[in-house]
């Protein structure tokens, strides 16, 4: 009852086209009334040939029972032409009354009242007050996966709808959804764009062009992060207003090609969070293999801490009994200076050819992994079945990659890493099965579209899986949070947070936050200083700013027992 007053509002607003369909069903209900009148007095014609006479009232009587074929017999004709009188009043009332009435009444007032309703129901604007959101001009995985981040650390948000059945379905999955295009300068009123704190285009380039000049003109100061798919658009999208424009294929091409297994033992820094850098290390040929962290004294020597450590897809967090394995790749934080000394204990010489790397698929993703290899003398070769490819033809074998000789062609006996870029996660998972098949010692790294699929490319034979709406909403989140969270790795994250009242004054050994949530803290900010590292000894102080590295769920169990902690 609440949408009544909307929904009737909605009708008187409906356009031409549902209002003439109101007036066809008067007509049609006119043209039955006036079918019974004329039956009614044709009814008392034919009585009156037959010598009887009946009430005025039982024509319409009679001609209703009949066409609603009810017949209850109580009044009948007796000669022939009464008779076939009846079966034409008959015939015409399963036509007009059991055919066509139900259809004209569904097609031409339920389904409009039914859409006007819809309609009511759905939101065309923001609710009240709100105000540091996000607001999306396209729904897809990227958003999905960027909410799912969003809600656990209290962020509000907004997507904008133009189909009404979609904007509808999307209010009833719970979803917060404005009707509205995002090319309508009205929408982003409605959504309160003055009041977000980043808008987010990620549809393909020539709509996001078009949804990145409207914001900016409703909102000039509220950043717009825009996501180009084509080179050109990288200069576009800032002309027409966005802040910052993301190419998620060269990140996720840069992502994949880091996990290519190095030839030496160096670590190497995957992302800078201020003063700390995250750095990965691979454990073969090393003598860490076989220790335990609390065996190889990596603090001691070099004052690193390692955080945790890959193993063919699974995460192990740090712990004083982790016991480092072949094939494991380290995750370590700490200064240049400490990761410098760490390589001076542990990295080999780089051998003088690499193995080779096959990459299967030659789009943005592939190139962009091809790039980056290139840019550490790492050979490669692509496979593909399309040859309209940019890429030269001594680096490219057309077929397909499941075709066993097509992989002989492109290098298998001499490969150590096949990298899967297709943007097709059923095909991927089958030509993980399959690489891994042939080649048990084969790293296998692939790429997957939804996030869903990331543990099923693990189960497969995948050592390391990158998603491409996980890097998207944590590249998306780290530009929302204005630093304070950066994605390390799938499913690690680095966050800056003050020091929760409830900590203050305890030692680190004393909080045992690593036990209790699993988030590690690599670094404490205290002014003008870092302490990297701190030890178990170190005491907290109001007004620090801590680091902690973890998984998602590490971090919602951080805020859970920690709800008086802000972002730092």
């Amino acid at each position: 009852m609440k949408f009544l007053p909307a929904t009737i509002g909605e009708i008187i607003r409906q356009n031409g086209p549902k209002r003439r369909n109101v007036r066809l069903l008067f007509k049609f209900l006119g043209i039955l009334v006036a079918m019974i009148l004329a039956y009614s007095a044709l009814f008392h014609v034919i009585m009156a040939h037959e010598g009887r006479e009946h009430h005025l009232f039982d024509g319409v009587y009679w001609t209703l029972t009949v066409m609603t074929t009810l017949g209850f017999g109580d009044i009948t004709f007796a000669s022939v032409l009464g008779r076939a009188f009846s079966v034409v009043v008959l015939l015409s009332g399963l036509v007009f009354l059991l055919v066509l009435l139900p259809f004209t009444f569904i097609e031409f007032f339920y389904a409009p009242w039914a859409a006007a309703q819809a309609a009511a129901r759905t939101p065309r604007q923001a609710r009240d007050g709100v105000s540091g959101h996000i607001i999306f001009t396209h729904f897809d995985p990227i958003v999905v996966a960027l909410i799912h981040r969003l809600v656990p650390h209290g962020y509000d948000y907004v997507i904008l709808e133009r189909d009404p059945d979609e904007a509808l379905r999307l209010f009833d999955a719970g979803y917060q959804v404005v009707l509205g295009s995002p090319d309508d300068p009205d929408a982003y009123h409605r959504a309160r764009a003055r009041h977000a704190a980043l808008i987010a285009a990620t549809d393909l380039d020539i709509p996001n062009t078009n949804a990145t000049f409207t914001a900016r003109g409703c909102a000039p100061d509220v950043p717009i992060v825009a996501i180009a798919k084509e080179l050109p658009s990288v200069e576009i999208l800032p002309l027409a207003g966005a802040t910052e424009v993301l190419r998620l294929d060269e990140l996720l091409g840069n992502f994949l090609a880091r996990c290519v297994e190095n030839a030496t033992c160096r670590a190497h820094v995957v992302a800078e969070f201020g003063p700390l850098l995250i750095a990965e290390a691979a454990s073969d040929g090393t003598p860490l293999v076989g220790q335990t962290l609390r065996e190889c004294r990596l603090r001691a020597e070099t004052g690193l801490s390692a955080v945790g450590a890959w193993e063919r897809g699974r995460f192990h967090p740090a712990s004083p009994d982790l016991k480092i394995a072949s094939g494991m790749v380290l995750l370590l934080a700490g200064s240049r200076q400490q990761i410098a000394a760490f390589n001076e204990r542990h990295a080999r010489a780089a051998p003088t050819e690499h193995a080779l790397v096959i990459i299967i698929g030659a789009g943005r993703v592939g190139r962009s992994v091809a790039a980056s290899l290139r840019r550490h003398d790492i050979p490669y070769r692509f496979i593909d079945r399309v040859a309209t490819r940019p890429v030269p033809a001594d680096q490219l074998v057309l077929g397909d990659a499941a075709d066993l000789e097509v992989m002989r062609r492109a290098g298998l006996g001499r490969a150590s890493t096949v990298v899967i870029t297709s943007h097709d996660d059923d095909a991927n998972i089958y030509l993980t099965v399959f690489a891994r098949r042939i080649r048990p010692n084969l790293q296998v790294i692939a790429r997957a579209t939804h996030e869903r699929n990331i543990a099923t490319l693990h189960r497969a034979g995948a050592d390391f899986v990158m998603s491409y709406t996980s890097l998207a909403a944590g590249a998306l989140f780290h530009r929302l949070t204005n630093g304070n969270m950066m994605m390390i790795a799938e499913g690690i994250n680095a966050i800056r947070v003050h020091t929760p009242p409830s900590l203050a004054g305890h030692t680190l050994a004393e909080t045992a936050l690593r036990e209790k949530t699993g988030c590690q803290v690599v670094a404490v900010i205290h002014g003008e200083t870092t302490h990297l590292n701190p030890g178990a000894d170190y005491r907290l102080e109001t007004g620090e700013t801590l680091i902690l590295l973890g998984t998602a769920e590490a971090e919602e169990k951080f805020f859970a027992l920690h709800p008086d902690s802000a972002r730092g």
